[in-house]
Formats: C-alpha cells, sequence, structure tokens
C-alpha cells in the first residue's frame, strides 16, 4: 500500500537509476546540462524555504526539507534556532495559531503566523486555480484550498516530473508509464536490456531520456562523476519523493512531482496521493498522480496528506517522521489526550505467535501489531489457496479479510484508498462460488455465512467498496482501475442475485399452485 512518501533514505538506493525528466519531447542536443541546470533553478529552487511546520490554522503538519539543499544538511524541525519549533508548541493541535481562529477569538494575529502568498518564481504553473501557496514567516509553505473542495474530488492530477521502477518491477512494470505486464508481455530496451516497455509508443516517449543515461559516462555532464555523486543526489530527492504504486496500491517505484511536494504532513489527512490508471485515460499522460479529497475541505483550508502508514502507534509513526523527516508531529491526533492502551505492551511478548492467541489476549483488531499481522495472514492465505478450492480455506482467507477490513474502519476515514480496497478484497471473496456449501445448521449459521446470505453480503461490501473508492480515487476517476473491477463484480452479483430471485419467485408460484390444485379436488 501507499502512504505518499518513502519511509526511509536507504530505499534511494534501492532504485533504478533509468530516470527521465518531465518533457520527454524535448530533442536531446548540446544543451542537455543546461537542462539540469533549467530544472534545478526552475523546479528545485522553490522549494530552499520549505523546510518547518506550514499550517495557519493547527499545526497539524510539517513540511518537507528542501529538495535543493542535501538531507544530511537540513534543519532540525524541533530547534528553536530554526524559528518553528514543533514539539512542545503551545498551539500545537489546538487551533491557538490559527488565523481564522483568532480573529474568531477576536485575538491578534502574530506577524509569524499571518498566511502571505508565496514567491513560486514563475513555477509550479500546474497548481490549480482552485488551489494557493500561501506562506508563514513560522512554518513555511503549503497548498490551501481557494474554493470549496469536496469529498472524492480531484484536488490535482499531474504526471511526475521524474517517476523509477524500483529494480524489482522493472520486467513487470512498463518504465514509460507503469502500466502492469499484459499476457502477451513487455518488450525489453534492446540497448541496456534491463527495463521494459509495452510498446513501441512508450518506448519512444521515454527514450529521449533513456537514452541519455544508459552508463555511468554519459552521467558526467550533469554533475554525477561516480556512484556517490548519484546516490547523494537521490538522498537528496528522498524525503520529497512520493510512492508510485499500482491500481491496487501496490509499491512499485518512485516518483517527484515538485508542485504536489508543497503539500504537508498530518496523521489525520484530508487528502491522499493515488494512481488510480483511470479507464480511457491516454498511456501518455501515465503514471498519472491524483491528489485526491478524503472529505470536505472549506475555502482557506490546508492540503494535507500522511508521509507514513497512520494505522501505526504514535510512538512508531514519531521514530519513522524524525528518522526520515527530522520533525515530531503535533497533528491533533498525535497531541490528544488519550486512554493508554494496555494491549501492545502483550501484543509485543506475542507477535512471534498465531493471530488466535494475540485474540484471546484481548487485542483489537485495529491494534498493533494484530492488524498488520492480520492483513499479512490474510494475503499469505490468498497466496496459497489451492488449484481445486476448498471450503475451508475460502472461509479461512474470508475471515482473515473481514477481520482486517474491520480493523481498518476504527482507524482510517471512509473514503480512504486503503480502507475502501480492502473492503473491495472483503466483498470479492466473498463472492467467489462455494466449493462445498455447508449442510449442518449449526455450521451454517457461523461467519461467513452460506448460500443467498453470502452473496447478499458479497454484494453490500462491494457495493460499499464502490462508494469508497469513489472517494480514495476520484470521483471524475470512477474509481479508477480498482472502482472499474468492482463495478464489474456488482453486476455480476447483481445478475447472480436476480437469477437467484426469480428462482425463488418461481418456486413460491409453482408451490402456490400446486396447493391451490390440491385443495380443488
Amino acid at each position: 500500500m501507499s502512504f505518499g512518501k518513502l519511509k526511509s533514505q536507504r530505499k534511494a538506493k534501492e532504485l533504478h537509476s533509468f530516470v527521465k525528466l518531465d518533457d520527454p519531447h524535448q530533442t536531446a542536443n548540446s544543451e542537455e546540462s543546461s537542462l539540469i541546470q533549467a530544472a534545478d533553478a526552475n523546479t528545485l529552487e522553490v522549494h530552499e524555504n520549505a523546510m518547518g511546520t506550514a499550517s495557519i490554522d493547527d499545526s497539524e503538519h510539517t513540511q518537507r526539507p528542501s529538495l535543493d539543499q542535501p538531507a544530511a544538511k537540513k534543519p532540525r524541525i524541533d530547534d528553536p534556532s530554526d524559528g518553528g519549533a514543533q514539539q512542545g508548541e503551545e498551539h500545537a493541535g489546538k487551533h491557538a495559531g490559527s488565523e481564522d481562529h483568532a480573529v474568531a477569538m477576536s485575538l491578534p494575529v502574530p506577524e509569524q503566523d499571518r498566511a502571505r502568498p508565496a514567491q513560486l518564481h514563475g513555477c509550479h504553473r500546474s497548481l490549480p486555480a482552485s488551489l494557493q501557496i500561501l506562506e508563514t514567516g513560522r512554518h513555511g509553505r503549503g497548498i490551501y484550498a481557494k474554493s470549496a473542495l469536496h469529498a472524492g474530488s480531484v484536488i490535482m492530477s499531474v504526471t511526475p516530473h521524474v517517476s523509477v521502477l524500483s529494480t524489482q518491477y522493472l520486467d513487470q512494470y512498463c518504465s514509460a508509464c507503469a502500466a502492469p505486464a499484459t499476457e502477451t508481455g513487455l518488450k525489453r530496451c534492446p540497448k541496456c536490456k534491463t527495463v521494459y516497455y509495452c510498446n513501441q509508443e512508450c518506448q519512444n516517449r521515454d527514450w529521449a531520456w533513456h537514452k541519455r543515461v544508459s552508463s555511468p559516462g554519459e552521467l558526467e555532464p550533469f554533475g554525477l562523476n561516480s556512484a556517490g555523486d548519484l546516490v547523494d543526489l537521490i538522498s537528496r530527492f528522498t524525503t520529497n519523493t512520493f510512492t508510485l504504486t499500482s491500481p491496487s496500491l501496490t509499491p512499485i517505484g518512485i516518483c517527484i512531482a515538485p508542485t504536489v511536494a508543497f503539500a504537508n504532513h498530518s496523521c489525520d489527512p484530508n487528502a491522499v496521493i493515488v494512481f488510480p490508471k483511470t479507464p480511457g485515460s491516454p498511456a501518455t499522460m501515465e503514471p498519472l498522480l491524483n491528489l485526491i479529497a478524503l472529505r470536505d475541505v472549506p475555502p482557506g483550508k490546508e492540503i494535507r496528506i500522511a508521509y507514513i502508514d497512520t494505522t501505526l502507534p504514535k510512538q512508531i509513526r514519531h521514530k519513522e517522521l524524525k528518522e526520515t523527516y527530522n520533525f515530531t508531529c503535533q497533528c491533533k491526533v498525535c497531541t490528544r489526550q488519550v486512554v493508554v492502551d494496555p494491549h501492545p505492551a502483550k501484543a509485543l511478548q506475542l507477535t512471534t505467535n498465531i493471530i488466535p492467541i494475540l485474540t484471546s489476549a484481548g487485542v483489537t483488531p485495529s491494534s498493533y501489531p494484530l492488524l498488520a499481522m492480520t492483513h499479512l495472514h490474510q494475503e499469505l492465505l490468498i497466496a496459497t489457496l489451492p488449484s481445486s478450492l476448498s471450503q475451508e480455506s475460502l472461509d479461512d482467507a474470508i475471515r482473515a479479510a473481514a477481520k482486517y477490513s474491520a480493523g481498518l474502519q476504527s482507524l482510517l476515514p471512509k473514503g480512504h484508498p486503503v480502507r475502501a480496497v480492502a473492503l473491495g478484497e472483503l466483498g470479492k471473496l466473498l463472492g467467489v462460488d462455494e466449493p462445498a456449501p455447508p449442510t449442518d445448521p449449526a455450521q451454517a449459521s457461523k461467519f461467513p455465512p452460506s448460500g443467498p446470505a453470502r452473496l447478499k453480503l458479497a454484494y453490500e461490501s462491494l457495493v460499499r467498496a464502490h462508494e469508497e473508492l469513489l472517494i480514495g480515487f476520484g470521483k471524475p476517476n470512477q474509481g479508477g482501475y480498482i472502482g472499474k473491477d468492482v463495478r464489474e463484480a456488482i453486476i455480476r452479483l447483481e445478475r447472480e442475485l436476480g437469477i437467484w430471485t426469480s428462482g425463488i419467485k418461481n418456486t413460491l408460484e409453482d408451490a402456490m399452485l400446486a396447493q391451490r390444485a390440491s385443495s380443488s379436488r
């Protein structure tokens, strides 16, 4: 699954180095070096003051460090010398530092918290008219809504400047459009014999940039004289990098989108980044990054995404944010007072044991590490389903999927793509034909149900999943590729339910006719 940001700079070392810049239509000529310099000046320089929190309403997030600043030298967010220490601030998570809150309370807004338009130096022209980049002296820059946004709306849709597949996926996805391999397979680049493409069109689109970085010697005009220089460059991008995912949220690489990189972090995000691969969208636009509203966003509100997995406990979230992005989150989720959960300590002692032991110990489905273990258990059950499917193996997979989906319900907001995909997986499993439906009434009363009741639950789960996919992957995208798949599953179930309903109706009518004939004798 994707949570918008890479978790460690070490990830950069695992990535394929055949990168492409944002305009493949430019010709490759003697201006190669100046192109990179122009990219540095036009897309990287604008981030020079991006470090620090950027909220003017509730300090719920922190912005990425500068793209043109080495990660090893980024300033500390919780260092008072940075001019905006997050940790321990009195207003953190309580709206005390917001301009609108101060107006409502008739209090003056501190100058350092007063929002003003950020200087973009003519860059970031892909920013929609419905958004603006604002900046405060204390918190830096962030993306704000100029007009009302509704849940499921596409806030921004851009093709990343750079997208790179992880090495393990080079032969499984197209290096140009990130589409998965079809039944006929992908076409390998005849020169490097490393990357693969859907077809000649994708190869031609990528060739303008791919051909110039096929050997270390060709990197020298860009100031990259060694593998160490390349790793250093990648490390600079890491904290501003988004995870490139498949339509089903499998992480397959990374991408760079400088304008979207203004979005700041919150553990309770109001937006999410997905790559829905909308049916009918041209391959020349893919991979297409979509910033989707998870809930209604009023004018003046900041757009926030999650840099990490927000289903993790606060201690682990803070550890990952500190290690990778060098800040301590002070969003309202992290600062609100909650009853201490005694289960994580108990669960820690039982992580080497099986899920039933954790469950019997009282660990709830949404607790760490049971949620992650349940998801892993579900994936393993599905991966090991025998070719001659048994009722027991199918029901085990359904139960695991149901527990995982239930755990996500209390952690993620309605419409979150991870939650929506999990619900869709549950519905599809429930819709699989039963190999041997139970005949024992006691067995039939257990979960999952059997027969028509199972089909009905499958249908209801898929309908709910489709509603949430429309939010998580964008209504204009019709829920993306996964939304299309779920819609087709719903149609199939409607037909089955229709046949079943019609059969029951005919049976009842036949029984009534038989009863009347018997009584008339």
